[in-house]
Formats: C-alpha cells, sequence, structure tokens
C-alpha cells in the first residue's frame, strides 16, 4: 500500500522515500528487512509498552462496540470485518447502525469504534444523521471512561475529504474520550489501509488488557474473503447489452444483463453490483504520446506486479479524475512554476479541477520526473462503479441486470467520457466479461411486510432499483399497495422499460405510476412537480405505513424532491415546519424514508 501521513508514523518526507524504495525490494530483501527491523525494535518496543498503556484508560472490559455509518455499503462491511477479526482475539463485538444505537448507550460504552463515511459534500451518510446530531448537540454526555478510534471513508476528488469521520474524532476527544488508536482517512482504495487501521486497533485494545502485542498481519489477512467480493471480483459473462432510448434520443441507456453462473453471488432488491472498469485506450494513447515514455516500460503497481505501463495506466491507475492529494504528489515531480502557483491557492485549486483529467496535468504542467515508475507511484487505483441493481435474483436467478447512462460531455475544448458508462456503451459486447462484486445496502430495502404500501420516486436511471422491487413483488405476491414516480425528457424516446410497467399496471403488481417527461411542454416539468399534484393522497399513504423511496442524483433531484415531502407533509399535516422536519426524521428512523442516491 501506499504509505501516508494519514495512515503511518512517518513524516511526508519519509514516506515519499519508503514509497519509493519499498515496489523495488525482492521478496529476500523484504523478508531480511523485516527480520532485522523487528530485532532492532524489540529493546525499544518493550520499554513502551507501559508508556502506551498508560496514555489509555485502564479499561478492563472485553466489550467493543462497533458503530458504522454507511451509504453505499462499504463502512457496514468493514465493520462486520472488523468485528470478525476482534471475535478471533476472544473480544465481544457487538456491530450496530448508527441509526439503530440509543444515543444515551454512548455513556456506558467503554470500547468505542466507529466506521463512517462522507457522504456528497461533507455531509454523514442517512444511517449516521440522527448519531451525528446527538454526538455535536449538548445533550452529548462526558465520555471521560471512553476508549475510541475512528475509520473514516471518503474520497479525495470531493473537497471535504473524509469529514464526518474527521468530525467524530474530533468530537468523543472534546467529550473527554481517549483514542484507542489515531483515525485513518482512507481513499476510494480502502481494503489495506483499513487493515491496517484495524490491526492497530487490535493492539491497543490488547494493551488495555494488559496483554503483550506485538506487530503481526493478522488484521490484514482477515479483512480479504477468499469468496467472490470486493476484493477478489468475478469474472462475469455479458449476456445482452441494450439501448433502451429510442432514435433520436439526446441520451443513451444501457440495459445489461450479466451472468452470475459459478459464482456463488446472490443479492436482495436495493443492493448494487459494483464493476472495476478500464480506461479509454484512446485517453491512454494520448496520455502516453505527451509523457513520452515507452508504453512497453515494466512498471510496478500498488500489489506488486509487474506490468507494462501501458497495461498499468489502462487497467489499474484512475486517470479521469484529478484530487488535491495527487496535486501536491505530483507537484514534487515538476518544475513548473505555475504548478507551484496553483498548489499554493485553494481557490485556484477547486476552478482547475472542474472537467479536466490526468491527460489536462500532464499537458499543462509538464516535464514529469526521471522515470515512469516515479510517475504512476503518485496515482490512485482506479476505484469500482456501484450500480444500483435493477433485476430480482428470484425472477431471474443467476442474472444481475443494470441500467447504466452513457456519460458524454465537452470541457476545455476536449470531448470527455464516463469510464465505467462508455465501456459499456462502445466496448462491451455480449460475450465479454467484467470484474464484478455485489455491494450490499441495507439502507434500501423493501419493507418485510409485503402488504406494506410503498412510493418510489426514481426518474433516469434512478428507476432501475424499483424494476427489481416490481419483479421480486410480483415474484413474492406481495398484495401490498406500489405508487412509482418517473421522469425523464421525452415520452417517446426516453420512457425506460415502459412495457414493463404498463403490464405490471394491468396485473396489480404496480397500483399507480406518474410521469413527468421535462421537455414535452415548453414549461419543464419534473417529478417533485407530480409530487405536489398528489399531495393530499401522497401524506395519506404515510399516515397509512407507507414506506418512500428515492432514487437518483442527490445534488438536484433527491434535494429538491426531500423539500417537496417537507412541504407536502407541512401542508398536508397542518404542522409546523419544524414539526414536519421532526416527522421526516422519524420516517426515516423508522426505515419508511430510504435514499439510494449519488
Amino acid at each position: 500500500m501506499q504509505l501516508q501521513v494519514v495512515n503511518s508514523p512517518f513524516s511526508q518526507e519519509q514516506a515519499e522515500l519508503l514509497n519509493h524504495l519499498l515496489p523495488t525490494l525482492t521478496e529476500p530483501q523484504k523478508v531480511w528487512l523485516s527480520g532485522y527491523l523487528a530485532a532492532a525494535i524489540q529493546p525499544a518496543f518493550n520499554q513502551a509498552v507501559p508508556q502506551l498503556s498508560q496514555t489509555t484508560n485502564q479499561a478492563t472490559s472485553k466489550e467493543v462496540t462497533i458503530l458504522y455509518g454507511s451509504q453505499s455499503g462499504n463502512a457496514r462491511g468493514l465493520a462486520q470485518k472488523a468485528a470478525k477479526t476482534l471475535e478471533g482475539s476472544s473480544f465481544q463485538v457487538k456491530v450496530v447502525a448508527m441509526s439503530d444505537f440509543k444515543p444515551n448507550n454512548l455513556k456506558k460504552t467503554q470500547n468505542l469504534l466507529i466506521v463512517v463515511s462522507t457522504h456528497g459534500e461533507g455531509d454523514p451518510p442517512d444511517n449516521a444523521l440522527t448519531f451525528h446530531e446527538f454526538v455535536h448537540s449538548k445533550r452529548a454526555p462526558k465520555l471521560t471512561d471512553l476508549n475510541f478510534s475512528v475509520l473514516a471513508l471518503g474520497d479525495s476528488s470531493y473537497e471535504f475529504f473524509c469529514k464526518t469521520g474527521k468530525d467524530f474524532d474530533e468530537r468523543l476527544e472534546e467529550l473527554g474520550g481517549t483514542r484507542l488508536y489515531p483515525r485513518f482517512d482512507c481513499d476510494v482504495d480502502f481494503d489495506e489501509p483499513a487493515a491496517e487501521w484495524l490491526q492497530g486497533v487490535l493492539g491497543s485494545l490488547k494493551e488495555t488488557q494488559g496483554e503483550t502485542s506485538h506487530p503481526t498481519r493478522t488484521g490484514a489477512l482477515q479483512m480479504v474473503e477468499s469468496v467472490y467480493s470486493r476484493t477478489n471480483p468475478f469474472q462475469a459473462e455479458i449476456l445482452e447489452n441494450i439501448n433502451l432510448n429510442g432514435r433520436g434520443s439526446n441520451k443513451e441507456t444501457r440495459h445489461l444483463e450479466i451472468s452470475l453462473e459459478g459464482s456463488g453471488l446472490t443479492f436482495e432488491p436495493g443492493d448494487s453490483l459494483g464493476i472495476y472498469p478500464e480506461n479509454d485506450p484512446a485517453l491512454v494513447e494520448l496520455v502516453l504520446h505527451e509523457l513520452k515514455w515507452d508504453p512497453d516500460e515494466p512498471v510496478t503497481v500498488k500489489t506488486g506486479d509487474v506490468r507494462p505501463l501501458k497495461d498499468a495506466l489502462q487497467s489499474y491507475y484512475e486517470i479521469t479524475v484529478l484530487t488535491k492529494p495527487l496535486l501536491e504528489k505530483v507537484s514534487k515531480l515538476s518544475t513548473n512554476k505555475n504548478l507551484q502557483n496553483l498548489t499554493g491557492h485553494e481557490g485556484n485549486i477547486k476552478e482547475y479541477f472542474k472537467g479536466r483529467d490526468l491527460l489536462d496535468l500532464v499537458r499543462d504542467f509538464g516535464p514529469w520526473g526521471e522515470t515512469a515508475q516515479e510517475f504512476v507511484s503518485v496515482l490512485r487505483k482506479i476505484p469500482p462503479r456501484l450500480y444500483s441493481i435493477a433485476s430480482s435474483i428470484t425472477a431471474n436467478p443467476d442474472e444481475v441486470h443494470l441500467t447504466i447512462g452513457a456519460v458524454r460531455y465537452e470541457a476545455h475544448e476536449r470531448k470527455r467520457n464516463g469510464v465505467c458508462s462508455i465501456l459499456t456503451a462502445e466496448r462491451l459486447q455480449p460475450g465479454d466479461t467484467l470484474p464484478i462484486f455485489i455491494q450490499q445496502n441495507e439502507n434500501f430495502k423493501l419493507p418485510q411486510d409485503p402488504d406494506a404500501p410503498i412510493i418510489m420516486v426514481g426518474p433516469g436511471t434512478g428507476v432501475a432499483p424499483f424494476r427489481s422491487f416490481m419483479q421480486e413483488r410480483e415474484e413474492i405476491g406481495a398484495e401490498g399497495k406500489s405508487w412509482l414516480f418517473f421522469g425523464d425528457q421525452h415520452f417517446v424516446t426516453d420512457f425506460l422499460y415502459q412495457i414493463e410497467w404498463q403490464k405490471w399496471l394491468k396485473n396489480g403488481v404496480l397500483t399507480k405510476m406518474d410521469v413527468a417527461f421535462s421537455r414535452d411542454q415548453e414549461e419543464k416539468v419534473y417529478v417533485q412537480h407530480r409530487l405536489v399534484e398528489h399531495s393530499k393522497e401522497i401524506f395519506e399513504w404515510l399516515e397509512a405505513g407507507s414506506y418512500f423511496y428515492v432514487c437518483g442524483d442527490e445534488k438536484n433531484m433527491a434535494h429538491d424532491v426531500h423539500n417537496t415531502l417537507l412541504k407536502i407533509i407541512e401542508k398536508e399535516g397542518g404542522i409546523s415546519p419544524e414539526q414536519a422536519v421532526e416527522y421526516l426524521s422519524n420516517l426515516q428512523q423508522q426505515k419508511r424514508y430510504q435514499r439510494d442516491v449519488y
């Protein structure tokens, strides 16, 4: 893994030197060096143990509470893996979603681990909102008996990287808690730093028990599962790849049918499928042309594998997104004064990042270092893309379906493409394979009671999980009422899965459907406008126990739908704006208001 100041005890300069050295070592050299270092530090390590124990509370409890806040499921998965590792060392572990944790129990908790993602522009995930608000309120108790550690997940391409985790870490210290182990801030490639954090936490917990703890690789090994998973994806065959939009549409939406045969993978409606994509070969060629390095030059990627430079840029490294950490690292490889000036101004960095990629950076601020290895070592791994699953495995055994909108736009006088969406739209044919995994999403699930009514709001590709909902409810014979709000640009060309919705309306699986085609009339109409038109009936459904689901774009659509729902509750319930917020918060606590937004 790449060492950083946030995930290691090294300075920036030391981390960079080690990152440059370690990939060049052979296995015998690594073994020799590890033995040499272990022998050299043993006396100092033994002396340090009592000092470390004094910095933490004299905890005797073997009970550990792991709270997670998760939007897409990554934090939940890591929390569960951490629990298995700790249980293997005889700790009694309780894993709880923040939304299910009673805040009053915080005062009684002695050993607390927090695993939390940051959503959107620095916001807590939906299932962490209430707990986050409590901890930061005046009602939060003093926590002088608390030992804690935070694992923060985020994406460094966003301005407020890992903000929610940082918030919890700082606040728990303010309330009197003592850190078991320093906070780790993980980027999109989080598996190795998360494993390292867990190993450190386990060592600290053992020390509070008076046990001797030596550095091991146990935590890292247990964080990797042997079945097909995020760290071990399944190579799945493409069965169908169809354009759902009609001729003349401004959009291209692909319907993919993918085989799961032989994988043992399963899922529930509401889960997502992760895909590890490859970069566009044409973009890779342009980057190589600018860098002027030999495409066949061998480079060592972060897994230790040696690959030709061209292959590494196409299938391993991210080249379409710029991040602040990348800019800081890459600035050390360039003598370009304009780049040095850019890194010193936060506002200029944000403006430069908009619509630009690695090719722009290479063209604007070269030349770049002395070797290809030096350059690629500062790049991060391509993160997987998550897509809401559009099918029920009950209705389609050994298959998974996706609905993917092709992303194409122009910026800075160059055409730009989405990495995974254009892979599926232009370069993926039936018979080809994709590396995939299932991402469970407990925050977006059908009601356990099949007779409960549901309202679904899913414009564009946001309709995908509701197709899986309908397939599942048809298969199990659910009796509950269902109401879908769908929107797109044009009725004639963009009514995704129109025939299927009409079939479900006819046989009663779908009770009601309202559509909003924004560009079929002079004044644009969106799903939130349709919600307002049915304000009274929507509130009646909510009062009768309905679940309300939203899937799609967070920044615009989901934000507008949320505010519209608040106004509906306020108006039809005859209550104040503050009471409407509390009403919706209660729905969220009851898991009757669920969002799958991106």
